[in-house]
């Protein structure tokens, strides 16, 4: 028996069939072990000694003991990881373990294939290598480096920046990008310019002529920057009578973009398909262990020469013989490691389009459209520029357009892009000739202002990753997700919004790690890891550099007082603190202090038990604060006095708990609290009233009479009746439900409340082997899945939608693992009998004394306890 090794189960199913009975495929699902948690796994005295154990969880050890036993009696071990580093790490990994049992066979082979097809596996097992040890080290050096700067620098974090969670090489760089451009928007002055457009017709066409020559003068953006110079040119529009001086028409071509590359498929994902670039990743996945797709995690732009040809040949029959190009394109690739650059993501079969639906379909139809218009013929365009004048000679309009002569490519795909140039105009024009004078129907001048950069979007941020050669396109997903999950960024809109936590980390990085989170030195990284992959440098070596410098640094950082970090990051984030002040007053002046006529008053940076905020000198005689992430409020600190309730004539106050912001009213026995939800923007005393005045009872149940309340409850914003719950969407419906609506949600809650067996599944995925129905079901937390014993809750970068079978199993399968043992229930003590009268007791003759009972030994105490 021949046992082959491969990542998922998927793939082993797939694979065992296509290589028949005398091979048996196990998955190692995924890694099979990694460097422990702790401080030591990496030992830099020892000559960088890494120290590996197997994943603790119960699947992962099963395995790895199912792997051994069947490697005991194998004649021949085929290693068929994906066929990159990590795949190379995951075979070193299961031949060391195997090594260590005393498990390995005599005969070990290291076997790759870009796609899971029948030819593509059966090739492969015929052409069999050994383990590539550069790729190997390149992984270990990856790993070290990744683990000697988490580890040392999380530790001087949570000491010295209190809130902070974790700092990554990778990661606080990308955390870096998203707080510049933050920066860069607040810093943003929009200036104010003008356009004035003709609103035209010729033939009974209409079209816009820009105005691009006002008195002579050629007009850039911002040359008309006023109303009243906006409406001179207007009026000279309006009373000109223009007529054509020139017609340009230039030939254009455009050629098709080459096959997706991971990076290019994330940002084409996002932009069609809103998807997140972890999303993509699973979709793309799964394409790949159906054999639908060639591996995904690749920078290479070529395909294969008989995909290609296949290609060509599929062009033909759907189109005509023009749509295919005399010979065949090549593209080449930029990838620095050629090793690691790897065949462009296509389908495996380009006679027919993948049916099904759902979003493993929509990216299968997306990666097959791009990978087919990569071979069909260049694009046929016609750009025309119209250019009018008026008698005078000084002012000039505009008019371009662009038409289709042959699609070519576009018949099956266009390339999207992130921002649009105002010079891509499709506008059809009329067919106009020198003197022609096209009818003005309208002139109007628009008032425009200049924007600030666009916030990134994941799609532009993968972009900018791989232009500046930061981390590698295989880990981009993972590390935009840790950021999401550190609550260091949040997404508004698919777009990164800086939250104060990470603005706050990044500038504690720049000011005491400047090198570290400086784009050339990580990108120096990548190519020197690059280098280590090629054979061209040792890992050790360059794990050496980094720590000679590394440790030190990190030492000296951890020898400062708390004080003396928040004391230089207050220098450090001055002009982002404290901007100047539109009032007069200095940008650190202290509202608090002014009203009670105290002197000293003066707003510095301050860290507390729950993260960094601003807060007065004169502490504890003020009590003035303001969040980290809130710069110069003109009328004082967030926290403070908002006014007064009419009703009452007592004071209401904002104040910051552990909990987030809540207002509050009243005293002692009389007080109350309102948390101040993250759904409402513009928060004033009136919003304070309304929500220190909940629950809104919305009415009477038709039904049983009692009230229905509207309120914020411990869930979130709901109506409630009776122990029943219905959500609401946000908090500013609590204020507009009607009845008819509220009876409606406590209806549907009233359907969900009676039980696990009452409510209807979302989607049943399957069986389990021993026939029990594997559901998605809706709960109160949010989705999990079942097989009517265990529930196990839903990641949330798990999107159900493209939930498999297979993902299900293995989440109750660890949600299993991680129950701990139920507790034997001790049987209920008999009663004694109740005693009888004592006048009616015989008196009891003496009896010897009794024994005493020997102990019993203490019983052996089970794993669970």
């Amino acid at each position: 028996m021949q046992l082959v090794i491969v990542e998922s189960p998927a793939k082993a199913k797939t694979i065992e069939k296509y290589l028949g009975g005398d091979f048996k495929v196990l998955a190692s699902y995924g890694h099979v072990r990694d460097l422990p948690p702790k401080d030591g796994s990496v030992r830099p005295d020892e000559d960088f000694a890494m120290d590996w154990e197997v994943y603790s969880d119960q699947r992962n050890r099963a395995q790895v003991k199912a792997i051994a036993d069947a490697a005991k009696g194998a004649s021949r071990l085929v290693l068929a990881t994906d066929p990159d580093r990590e795949g190379e790490a995951i075979s070193w990994h299961v031949m060391d373990l195997l090594k260590k049992r005393k498990a390995l066979p005599t005969k070990v082979d290291r076997v790759t294939f870009n796609a899971i097809t029948k030819k593509a596996v059966t090739d492969a097992m015929k052409a069999p290598r050994e383990l590539d040890q550069d790729l190997i080290d390149a992984y270990l050096g990856r790993r070290a480096l990744d683990y000697l700067f988490g580890f040392t620098l999380s530790p001087v974090l949570w000491r010295k920046l209190p809130g902070a969670k974790s700092a990554g090489r990778v990661q606080s760089v990308a955390l870096r990008l998203i707080c510049e451009r933050e920066r860069e928007i607040e810093v943003f002055k929009a200036d104010e310019y003008w356009s004035v457009t003709a609103k035209m017709e010729q033939d009974g066409t209409g079209f816009d002529a820009r105005l691009v020559r006002y008195d002579g003068k050629k007009l850039e953006k911002l040359s008309i920057g006023d109303k009243g110079t906006a409406d001179a040119a207007k009026a000279a529009v309006e009373q000109g009578a223009f007529t054509v001086e020139e017609v340009e028409t230039k030939p254009l071509k455009r050629n098709p973009a080459p096959p997706f590359t991971t990076s290019t498929l994330q940002q084409e994902a996002a932009r069609k398909l809103g998807f997140s670039a972890s999303h993509t990743m699973r979709c793309a996945q799964t394409l790949y262990e159906a054999g639908a797709i060639t591996y995904m995690r690749t920078d290479g732009v070529q395909m294969d020469m008989s995909a290609i040809m296949a290609c060509r040949d599929a062009i033909s029959e759907r189109y005509s013989e023009e749509y295919r190009p005399e010979k065949p394109r090549f593209y080449s690739t930029k990838a620095k490691n050629a090793q690691e650059a790897h065949e462009a993501i296509r389908p495996t079969n380009f006679s027919k389009d993948r049916a099904g639906s759902g979003d493993d379909a929509k990216l299968y139809a997306l990666i097959f459209k791009r990978a087919m218009a990569s071979q069909m013929a260049t694009a046929q365009l016609e750009r025309t520029t119209v250019t009018m004048r008026d008698p005078t000679g000084k002012h000039e309009l505009r008019a371009t357009g662009q038409v289709v002569k042959f699609p070519g490519f576009l018949a099956v795909y266009s390339e999207s892009f992130d921002e649009k140039s105002e010079e891509d105009d499709d506008n059809l024009l009329p067919v106009m000739r020198k003197g022609d004078a096209p009818a003005k129907k309208s002139v109007e001048a628009l008032q425009h202002f200049t924007q600030p950069p666009p916030r990134f979007s994941e799609a532009s941020l993968v972009k900018r990753l791989e232009e500046l050669g930061i981390g590698r396109p295989s880990t981009y997903a993972s590390t935009i997700q840790t950021l999401r999950d550190r609550d260091y960024v949040r997404m508004e809109q698919k777009r990164f919004f800086a939250e104060d936590s990470g603005r706050l980390l990044t500038a504690f990085l720049e000011r005491f790690f400047p090198r570290y989170v400086a784009y050339d030195f990580t990108a120096s990284m990548e190519d020197e890891l690059d280098e280590v992959s090629g054979g061209r440098a040792q890992y050790k070596a360059l794990l050496a550099d980094f720590w000679r410098d590394f440790k030190p640094k990190s030492d000296e950082v951890m020898e400062r007082q708390p004080s003396e970090v928040t004391e230089v990051l207050d220098e450090f984030l001055a002009d982002f603190l404290f901007p100047e002040r539109e009032d007069g007053h200095d940008p650190r002046w202290c509202p608090l202090c002014a009203e009670q006529n105290r002197e000293g008053g003066e707003l510095h940076l301050r860290g507390g038990r729950y993260g960094a905020f601003i807060g007065c000198v004169n502490y504890p005689e003020c009590n003035f604060r303001r969040k980290f992430g809130q710069p110069g409020n003109d009328d004082g600190s967030e926290d403070g006095a908002m006014g007064e309730d009419p009703e009452t004539g007592l004071p209401v106050e904002r104040k910051s708990g552990r909990f987030g912001p809540y207002v509050q009213t009243g005293e002692g026995k009389d007080i109350k609290r309102a948390s101040i939800p993250k759904d409402i923007d513009d928060f004033d005393l009136e919003w304070a009233l309304k929500l220190l005045a909940l629950p809104r009872v919305v009415g009477q149940h038709p039904d049983t009479g009692k009230d229905i309340e509207a309120g914020l409850w411990r869930y979130g914003p709901a109506v409630r009746h009776d122990g029943a719950y219905g959500k609401l969407q946000n908090t500013a419906e609590i204020f507009e439900i009607g009845m008819n609506r509220a009876v409606d949600l406590i209806a549907q809650s009233a359907k969900t409340k009676g039980g696990r067996g009452s409510r209807e599944p979302l989607k049943v995925l399957g069986k389990t082997e021993a026939g029990e129905e594997v559901k998605l079901m809706d709960g109160r937390y949010g989705p999990y899945i079942t097989d009517g014993s265990v529930n196990a809750t839903l990641p949330k970068d798990k999107d159900k939608d493209s939930l498999t079978l297979e993902e299900a199993l293995v989440l109750i399968a660890e949600k299993a693992a991680k129950a701990p043992a139920k507790k034997k229930r001790k049987a209920p003590a008999k009663k004694k009998a109740p005693a009888k009268n004592a006048a009616a007791k015989k008196p009891a003759a003496k009896k010897a004394p009794a024994k005493k009972p020997a102990k019993k030994k203490p019983a052996a105490k089970s794993e669970a306890e």
